[in-house]
């Protein structure tokens, strides 16, 4: 099997699993980061592209219910997921004979290690902020004021790399208009 073949077995194996979302909404959001990837990083390694579908694998078994309310709780669930997500991936990457470094490359960036300094984990960090934005951001927005919405936008630009701002900011125009004028404002001021 070549790595190509290796590597939609793969792809393909997250997917399943992810098909048993009772929101139906794993695949999708697999499948969008991929496409933030191929539009951010089309030169992207194996690993990353593996990292990036398995952000979220089988998110949905871990509802963010089920921890403590406020930052604390949910730095320790975004914490536990992580591990979890990175222990699922490694389990689907052994089952398609991926060998033990490349295995540990992908763990370490859906866990987002070394954040800072590890080209392919911002990546994947830049990727989720971009689905985000062009996905989710609308539905967030409508839930909060202004101001916290505002908030968050700052703290996503700051996670973000250059390469990331220059994406969103190209991004921005196809967004609604609230979007818009809550982007502008967050980096405006």
């Amino acid at each position: 099997m070549t790595n190509d073949e290796r590597l939609e077995r793969t792809l393909a194996a997250i997917d399943a699993v992810n098909a048993a979302d009772p929101t139906g909404e794993a695949v999708t959001y697999g499948r969008r980061m991929s496409a933030a990837l191929a539009a951010l990083r089309p030169d992207a390694s194996d690993a990353l592209r593996i990292a990036v579908r398995a952000q979220h694998v089988e998110r949905w078994k871990v509802p963010r219910a089920t921890y403590p309310e406020g930052r604390v709780g949910y730095l320790k669930w975004r914490r536990e997921l992580g591990a979890m997500h990175a222990q699922r991936a490694s389990e689907i990457m052994r089952a398609e004979g991926w060998d033990e470094g490349t295995v540990a490359r992908v763990a370490s960036i859906v866990q987002k290690q070394k954040l800072a300094s590890d080209a392919d984990t911002q990546a994947l960090e830049d990727c989720a902020c971009l689905v985000f934005l062009a996905h989710g951001f609308d539905a967030f927005a409508a839930q909060h004021d202004d101001a916290k919405v505002i908030d968050i936008l700052r703290k996503t630009w700051a996670k973000m790399s250059d390469t990331g701002h220059a994406a969103a900011l190209a991004a921005a125009p196809s967004l609604s208009e609230r979007a818009q004028s809550l982007i502008g404002r967050a980096l405006g001021g």
